[in-house]
């Protein structure tokens, strides 16, 4: 995400304005007391991949959640990075804008002057600690913009030679280059701004670059474009038919936009159908392409509101809800997963670190929740199953199939003012469900937000939920499941196979 360069339009995949939906002021209609949703099998939806759900976050932003010493690193972030991504290897990306602001030293070369950045062996053990620990698979961030062989190739050799092969997941090179050309890279002590790239920088001439590039990188999977503009993406097929190297298509994805005073936005947009089904819309034709070119497509940058977020919208409850719901209709496209970018200190934080006297504690705000919920609803290698019937308006429902035929059911309620009952008819071969909530005290919470009774509190040094649980149980009543959902809220049914 470009702060710096927020005032264009492609950052945000968006291809029309975003309208609320009736769910914004509870005026949605409920389904009829006789209709009902049904679960259909077989499963044959996507598979939830390993690691769907995993972070994206700046250079710097790695040293803010873990530290500088290797043999200490952070074990709060590191268990909350596992909540995510429960028994499996999670997927960590390291980049964003400082991607472009950040070089390993070239010995006789002086710093690029772009550059804002240096990493020392101390960063880099620092990172293959956190690798290690987690088993993690790292997408790195490389210099496209300093447009040298030689800053990029001596950037990737360190992260390949640091970390380790099996660590480094891709090398992704550059990141949004597509404002390289509109947005200055640097100012000169005299104050002109000098742009990354000439004007009218578009995609052949990135295709050029990214090819020079490739042949300095060590023989790792390559990933790009990294780009969410609507006027360069419709070509990515383009940019995989003469780049064989790239083994990840990258993609970045906000559905609002909060880059001048004049783009304003609501609650109301956030828990629209625009911002996760829309979403997920305009990024599908992405996915396909990458699949016709048997590619794997990441979407490694991902957060409700573009720019840096919007207090009262992306720091409140709404964006758990939002991003359970995105996560959801971002599988269904078949994209291999999802990082959301997180960078303390702004207002789209997910995770704020601190570090005082000697100890580790981090504020775990109402988006992460989200996440959490997700991980649980649509663990890896589960599939997502169809629903038929009535949906009620402003009410999210999905449902997934695990390998052990464990059924999980999650229904979002997006009315802000007004609960709903909704009816279910599951697979046959199930009995009793086990229910949890995630709830706070309104949609605009900041704090106060539970997941199955339990809290991260207003700080942790664990990473784990803690408080005692609040779970309930439901049995069906003539093969159907009536589930009772308050205002704003989301609930998980766990249905073991009998």
């Amino acid at each position: 995400m470009r702060t710096l360069r927020a005032a264009c339009t492609g950052l945000c995949l968006l291809g029309a304005a975003l309208a609320p939906v009736a769910c914004a002021d509870g005026a949605a209609s409920a389904a009829s007391p006789a209709s009902a949703l049904t679960v259909s099998a077989p499963a044959s939806g996507p598979t939830i991949p390993d690691g769907f759900v995993g972070l994206s976050m700046e250079f710097r932003g790695l040293a803010a959640y873990v530290g500088t010493d290797p043999r200490a690193v952070d074990p709060a972030f590191e268990q909350l990075v596992r909540d995510i991504a429960p028994g499996q290897r999670p997927v960590l990306r390291i980049g964003g804008d400082s991607t472009d602001w950040t070089w390993w030293p070239v010995a006789h070369m002086a710093r690029p002057p772009g550059v804002k950045y240096d990493l020392t062996p101390g960063y880099l053990a620092v990172a293959h600690s956190l690798a290690q620990t987690l088993d993690a698979r790292m997408i790195m961030g490389i210099n496209l913009e300093a447009n040298s062989q030689a800053v990029a190739g001596a950037e990737a050799r360190a992260f390949v030679d640091r970390l380790g092969r099996r660590a480094v997941s891709a090398l992704e090179i550059g990141n949004e280059p597509e404002l390289y050309g509109s947005f200055s890279w640097y100012k000169t002590p005299s104050g002109q701004h000098v742009d990354g790239r000439p004007h009218g920088y578009d995609l052949p001439a990135f295709i050029s670059d990214f090819t020079r590039m490739a042949r300095a990188m060590p023989n790792v999977a390559l990933s790009g474009p990294d780009s969410g503009s609507p006027h360069w993406l419709p070509q990515l097929g383009t940019f995989l038919d003469r780049e064989p190297r790239v083994g990840l298509v990258s993609l970045h994805a906000y559905p609002l936009k909060h880059c001048v005073a004049t783009n304003v936005v609501t609650e109301a947009e956030l828990l629209a159908d625009s911002a996760t089904h829309g979403l997920a819309a305009r990024v599908a034709p992405y996915i396909d392409t990458a699949a016709r070119h048997h590619v794997p497509a990441r979407i490694d940058e991902i957060n409700a509101v573009s720019c840096g977020g919007a207090r009262g919208v992306s720091d409140t409850f709404g964006s758990a809800l939002w991003s359970l719901d995105a996560l959801f209709e971002l599988a269904r496209t078949g994209v291999g997963g999802v990082n959301v970018h997180t960078v303390p200190g702004t207002i789209n934080e997910i995770l704020g670190p601190s570090f005082t006297g000697g100890h580790w504690q981090i504020s775990v705000h109402p988006e992460y929740y989200g996440l959490v919920m997700f991980a649980q609803a649509a663990p890896a290698g589960s599939r997502l199953l169809a629903l038929t019937g009535a949906q009620t308006v402003g009410v999210k429902t999905w449902a997934t199939l695990a390998h052990d035929r464990t059924l999980r059911v999650t229904l979002i309620n997006k009315h802000v003012r007004q609960g709903e009952t909704v009816r279910l008819r599951l697979l046959s071969g199930y009995g009793q469900a086990s229910v949890e909530q995630l709830r706070a005290p309104s949609v605009t919470a900041t704090s106060g937000i539970t997941l199955g009774g339990q809290s991260f509190g207003s700080e942790t040094s664990t990473g784990t939920l803690a408080g005692p649980s609040q779970t309930s149980t439901l049995a069906p009543a003539g093969g159907t499941y009536v589930v009772h959902l308050p205002a704003a809220s989301a609930t998980l049914l766990v249905l073991p196979h009998s």
